[in-house]
């Protein structure tokens, strides 16, 4: 039931795109442009983490976050004012620290302190909105609640790979430096820029150097699948550090749409495709097996994107910005219906007659992978 809100929040919040691109879009509300970013982070990533966190805790309480992140979006999109989603948002995601402390009494882990540390900033973003706060100065901390999170989990997919423990200690400095770069951005951009760049760089560096995608890559299938989705999303995220190490935490201009869009399409986008069939039947309770054919979507969506930020925000092109941002967008709902279909269909018929694989002929990858992504 909480995902219909998530995905009415995702279509909006490609619809505001398409009002800021300034391209034609099936719906016009005088709103949507100003809170197409707060509709994609909290709206529908932040909800989708909540509804997983929540359905992992089994606790009522739990869903409390993801119900009050929905209603916001809802808000948002209603004739409401627009302190009404504010304030829900900030409700739900003070709930999802709080399921987070749940977790923590259970497992205390350092993984676990780096997802709370993502919800934390979660709260700050909310926070600074309902305070009126432009979008564009909240933007460090969508990007810290949004990586984060994703690197929370990463880090605890690592004890797979079993890294050095300078590695674990590595990821949990850098964290601890994108909240106070996203802190310090508020008073000194310049300043607040670089501590982001250098942290975003440090966790491309680390991850892509230790995530357990480095082998998983060279296997076939959803495991091969999810690795590209990673590698490519550790890539952006280099990519927006370097932006921001360079330039200082931008708030308008060509700089500010590359940052944003490293971040948000080829980072955490990349990251819900490669996640989507191990989550998604968690929280739908029916399966949403692979297929070959979301590889597409996928190349679309790295392919564009590096389109609408080499030649478009590089070069000052407003044309190529326009068509890598509706290709992104077109990326993007190719996915999802995909994976609608994907889950219509079911799963592929298994063939009546195998032979049975000795351990030996069994590839590691896929187990592995597996095994982490729960």
């Amino acid at each position: 039931m909480l995902l219909a809100p998530a995905g009415l929040a995702m279509l909006a919040g490609l619809d505001g795109a398409l009002l800021l691109l300034g391209v034609p879009a099936p719906i016009r509300l005088h709103r949507l442009a100003d809170v197409h970013g707060q509709l994609m982070v909290l709206g529908v990533v932040g909800t989708l983490v909540a509804l997983e966190r929540a359905v992992a805790v089994r606790r009522r309480a739990a869903f409390l976050a993801p119900l009050l992140l929905a209603a916001g979006s809802v808000a948002l999109l209603s004739a409401a004012p627009v302190a009404v989603g504010h304030a829900l948002h900030l409700g739900g995601t003070v709930a999802l620290v709080g399921t987070y402390v749940v977790v923590w009494r259970r497992q205390p882990a350092p993984a676990i302190a780096v997802q709370g540390a993502g919800a934390a900033a979660a709260v700050g973003s909310a926070l600074l909105l309902l305070a009126g706060v432009p979008v564009a100065a909240v933007t460090p901390w969508f990007v810290a609640f949004l990586v984060l999170t994703v690197v929370g989990e990463r880090l605890e997919l690592m004890r797979v790979a079993a890294p050095p423990a300078a590695v674990r200690a590595g990821i949990l400095v850098a964290g601890i430096a994108l909240l106070l770069g996203a802190a310090v951005a508020l008073l000194h951009p310049r300043a607040g820029g670089a501590v982001l760049g250098l942290a975003l760089l440090a966790l491309a560096v680390l991850l892509t150097r230790h995530d357990v995608a480095r082998r998983t890559v060279r296997s076939t299938g959803l495991p091969r699948f999810m690795a590209l989705a990673m590698l490519a999303g550790f890539g952006w995220l280099a990519v927006a550090g370097g932006v921001w190490l360079l330039g200082g935490a931008v708030t308008d201009g060509r700089a500010y749409d590359a940052v944003l869009h490293a971040v948000f399409l080829g980072f955490v986008m990349s990251m819900v495709m490669a996640h989507a069939p191990v989550i998604l039947p968690a929280v739908l309770r029916r399966p949403l097996p692979y297929r070959p054919v979301m590889l597409a979507p996928l190349v679309l969506l790295h392919v564009s994107l590096g389109f609408r930020l080499v030649v478009g925000d590089g070069w000052g092109s407003v044309t190529a910005v326009r068509v890598g941002g509706v290709a992104n967008v077109v990326a993007v709902l190719a996915f999802l219906a995909v994976a609608v279909w994907s889950v219509a269909v079911g799963a592929p018929a298994r063939p009546t007659v195998a032979a049975v694989p000795t351990m030996s002929a069994v590839p590691v990858e896929p187990l592995v992978a597996s095994a982490a992504l729960r």
